[in-house]
């Protein structure tokens, strides 16, 4: 039931963006599985482009297994993500999804547009966009200020620059201590 539900939402996202359909179609009659615990389910992709819920029974021709950690990684388009999943079968279908997850973007204010009208919905759009813009500044500017206290206010981390001022300090005390050995070698060998 949940695959069914699953491949209705994706075609939705599919028919937004009509591009896509015509580049997974190229692909019809194979069949993606995708185990993200605690779910597993499969998709065969049909000749238009869209998919299609298919049973547990069904031979898979790409398999991706998801950790659930990486699920937010994957929802934020996290690119270092995907070298994380780990796949199994054909490999161009599956570059061809990951490719797909990469680019489909949905359209919330043209399914909101016929509850609300297109104005409200595009302005809830731009509310949200923005509220979220806003969090993502805040989120930044709360990291930025703990690491500045952290390394200003508290020195609990060296500055890489001030780093490397101490290790070339070592070096020349280093120098001048073995200078110094030299000389009192000299000094002792010529009495």
């Amino acid at each position: 039931m949940f695959a069914n539900a699953a491949a209705l939402a994706l075609n939705h996202l599919l028919t937004q963006n009509s591009w896509a359909l015509p580049r997974l179609a190229r692909f019809a009659g194979k069949t993606v599985r995708v185990h993200l615990t605690p779910f597993n389910v499969a998709y065969t992709v049909l000749a238009d482009g869209a998919v299609l819920g298919a049973g547990a029974e069904v031979t898979a021709d790409a398999t991706c297994y998801v950790a659930p950690t990486l699920l937010p990684r994957l929802l934020a388009k996290d690119e270092t993500v995907y070298g994380e999943i780990r796949t199994e079968g054909d490999g161009t279908l599956l570059s061809e999804i990951f490719a797909l997850s990469r680019q489909l973007q949905w359209d919330v204010a043209e399914d909101l547009s016929p509850f609300t009208g297109d104005i409200l919905a595009e302005r809830i759009v731009r509310t949200a966009q923005a509220q979220q813009a806003q969090f993502r500044q805040g989120a930044q500017n709360l990291a930025e200020t703990a690491a500045e206290y952290v390394s200003e206010e508290r020195p609990l981390i060296v500055k890489p620059a001030q780093l490397a001022a101490f290790v070339e300090q070592v070096d020349t005390l280093r120098d001048d201590v073995a200078r110094l050995a030299q000389r009192i070698s000299r000094l002792q060998n010529s009495r």
